[in-house]
Formats: structure tokens, C-alpha cells, sequence
């Protein structure tokens, strides 16, 4: 397998992971009120050591049960924004099949994703405690953009240098180059006066 080859199938496997953690991500935004009371019906059932050696997170899950069933019970319509945002990253989703066909021409999505998993961080840490969000848990929805970061960082690297490898000589990286150099001489007008 040649060189350029090897880094199209890297960069293709590590779209696709990245693309499977947004689809996973999104469609369990769709049910939170089924799984909320699946996860706080465990933490009372089977998976009460949990609860036992964590009584925030058991706490916190309850917490946000009641406030999700109630929801769902007399406002449904406050449960239209977590469609949205599951919506939403199914479409981020789609967006990251751009590179996994062309990466070299789409590695803008992969700079968008970057940038998106940077906002993460300032998002949690601004909005969390205006909402009430505890600070541990601000630390896992900051945990998604630090990780989410990660594959990307390395489908960009891969990327670069799959550029380098496939330009073709004379090509942009000649004219880039070019420019950067400077004049080499004057500058010949062939036009008469």
C-alpha cells in the first residue's frame, strides 16, 4: 500500500469513528425523558452501588428526571430544542462526509470541527452556571470538546500531509512557493506603446 493510500484509509477511519460519535451523540437527544428515567431507575435499582459511591450524580439524575418529566408532562414543547439539537448533529454529521470523499479540498469542515469542539469549553463554563449546571458536570460536557478535538487534530495532520505527498509538481505548491520568494527579476511588459 503506498504512502498516500495509507493516509486516505487513516483519515477515512477516523472520520467514520467521529462521524458514528455525532450520529450516537444526536439520536440520544431524541428520547432524554425515556432514558432519564431508565438511568434513574437503575441508579435505584441494579446499579445502586453507583448511586452509593456517587450521590451527586445520583442526585443530579433525579434532579433533571423530575425537571424532564415535568416538562414532558405540562410544557412538551420545551422538548422541541433537544429535537433541534439532535437534528443538529446529524446534519454536523453528514457535513464530515466532505472530507472522508475529497479530504485534501474539504479540510475547511475539518477546521470548522476543530473550532466547533474548541467553543465547547467556553460554552459549558459560561452558560452551565447561569442554567445551574453542577461543575462537575460542565467538566463532562467540556470533555466532549477535548476529546471530539483529538480525532480531528490527527484526520487534519493526516490530511497535510497527504496534500504535500499528492501535489502535483508545478502545481499550487510551485505558485505558493513563488510567491513567497518574491521577484526574481523585472518585470517584462510585452505590451507596445
Amino acid at each position: 500500500m503506498t504512502e498516500p493510500s495509507a493516509l486516505l484509509r487513516r483519515i477515512r477511519v477516523w472520520l467514520v469513528f467521529f462521524i458514528v460519535c455525532l450520529v450516537l451523540s444526536g439520536a440520544t437527544a431524541f428520547p432524554l425523558v425515556t432514558e432519564l428515567r431508565l438511568m434513574d431507575d437503575a441508579l435505584a435499582g441494579w446499579a445502586s452501588p453507583v448511586a452509593d459511591a456517587l450521590p451527586g450524580l445520583a442526585e443530579w439524575i433525579g434532579r433533571v428526571r423530575a425537571g424532564l418529566d415535568s416538562a414532558s408532562a405540562e410544557h412538551p414543547f420545551l422538548l422541541y430544542g433537544t429535537d433541534w439539537l439532535a437534528f443538529a448533529h446529524l446534519v454536523i454529521a453528514v457535513a464530515f462526509y466532505g472530507p472522508y470523499r475529497d479530504p485534501v479540498r474539504n479540510i475547511w469542515v475539518i477546521d470548522f470541527g476543530i473550532i466547533a469542539c474548541a467553543g465547547i469549553v467556553p460554552l459549558a463554563l459560561i452558560c452551565g452556571p447561569i442554567r445551574g449546571i453542577p461543575f462537575w458536570w460542565s467538566v463532562i460536557d467540556m470533555a466532549f470538546g477535548v476529546f471530539g478535538v483529538i480525532p480531528l487534530l490527527l484526520v487534519r495532520r493526516h490530511i497535510k500531509r497527504l496534500e504535500a505527498l499528492t501535489e502535483p509538481v508545478g502545481g499550487l505548491g510551485a505558485l505558493r512557493a513563488a510567491a513567497q520568494s518574491g521577484p526574481t527579476g523585472p518585470v517584462r511588459s510585452t505590451a507596445r506603446t
